[in-house]
């Protein structure tokens, strides 16, 4: 019996990733002229970072979601985070990289129970783990991360 909720509770969870629309408009791979749109649609106050070798631009929106945008120096969004009370909408979140994450998704045979949810694939790691009413994760492409920047930055 407690197999079966952990069941039912992993596909919940996998339909609120894969179906929760939000405004969020980031998306990995993207311009950082992104920034800007977010704050707006969002109606979020906007707070930017410098760091070396990349800057985050952090949305904080009344609704509680705070969104962080990792952006090179080009200008390319290369890692994005989310910490709030729902899912981003992750077809825009991770924009030409969702089909693969989707596929990875139906593909996997570790997502029962309450365990955070982890795609690691060569062009793609997305992390989600939360409950009702707080959920956080981050999505970043390996292959962009500037030089000396660990992956464990992106939060």
């Amino acid at each position: 019996m407690n197999r079966i909720l952990h069941a039912y509770a992993a596909t919940a969870l996998l339909a609120l990733i894969l179906a929760v629309p939000s405004r969020m408009m980031a998306a990995l791979g993207g311009n950082a002229a992104s920034v800007q749109a977010d704050q707006i649609q969002l109606q979020a106050s906007l707070r930017t970072v410098a760091a070396e070798g990349y800057t985050v631009h952090e949305l904080h929106a009344a609704t509680g979601m705070v969104i962080r945008e990792f952006v090179s120096p080009s200008g390319v969004v290369f890692g994005v985070a989310f910490d709030g009370p729902w899912f981003p909408d992750m077809h825009q979140l991770l924009s030409s990289h969702f089909e693969q994450f989707q596929q990875a998704m139906a593909q996997s045979s570790n997502r029962g129970g309450r365990r955070p949810i982890e795609v690691t694939l060569p062009g793609l790691v997305v992390r989600v783990a939360g409950h009702p009413r707080h959920y956080a994760g981050q999505a970043y492409v390996p292959d962009m991360l500037p030089q000396g920047m660990k992956a464990e930055e992106i939060r």
